[in-house]
């Protein structure tokens, strides 16, 4: 489920997700910064460009590469801001193509496994011009890194189904 909404000139993104894992390792893969790539569309050439202590805390900055258009590259600067291990961590741009972005990333237990929720508050650059391709252009993008993310995770971590004649656990693959 991914929804958006506006206020005060700030868009908000929210986007939810069951995975079928423990707590630990949906932590595990989720909090990595090596995994971003997984999850982000190819035609994005989105590259971390910093190196990478082995845990996630409060402080760590990580630096990016990542295509806005085709063959149009920028250098993205994030800050990891908040952590509370299994929980939630939540990271903020410091240089970049938006205006701001908070990225929180929530990991909450259900008797599925895991729900992940997203909420991404972002400003656009560019005034009333970069408003008019928010609405237009970069909430589709966004949508569509969402939408990639959820059938990557959904392949990754295919969803258990019980036979009902058999009462044995199936992994279902999804198609792409």
């Amino acid at each position: 489920m991914i929804s958006f909404s506006k206020h005060s000139g700030i868009y908000t993104l929210k986007a939810r997700q069951v995975l079928p894992l423990s707590l630990e390792e949906a932590w595990e893969f989720l909090s990595d910064p090596q995994n971003l790539e997984k999850l982000t569309p190819r035609h994005m050439g989105f590259k971390i460009t910093s190196g990478q202590p082995d845990e996630m805390y409060p402080g760590q900055i990580i630096s990016y590469r990542i295509a806005l258009l085709p063959g149009v590259y920028t250098s993205w600067v994030t800050e990891i801001t908040h952590v509370q291990a299994k929980k939630y961590f939540v990271d903020e741009q410091r240089f970049g193509p938006y205006k701001m972005w908070h990225h929180e990333h929530f990991l909450e237990k259900s008797k599925d496994g895991v729900i992940m929720h997203d909420k991404v508050s972002y400003k656009l650059p560019m005034g009333i011009v970069g408003r008019i391709f928010g609405d237009a252009l970069i909430n589709k993008q966004l949508r569509n890194i969402f939408t990639h993310r959820f059938q990557v995770l959904e392949q990754m971590f295919p969803v258990p189904q019980k036979d009902e004649k058999s009462s044995e656990t199936k992994v279902i693959q999804h198609p792409a």
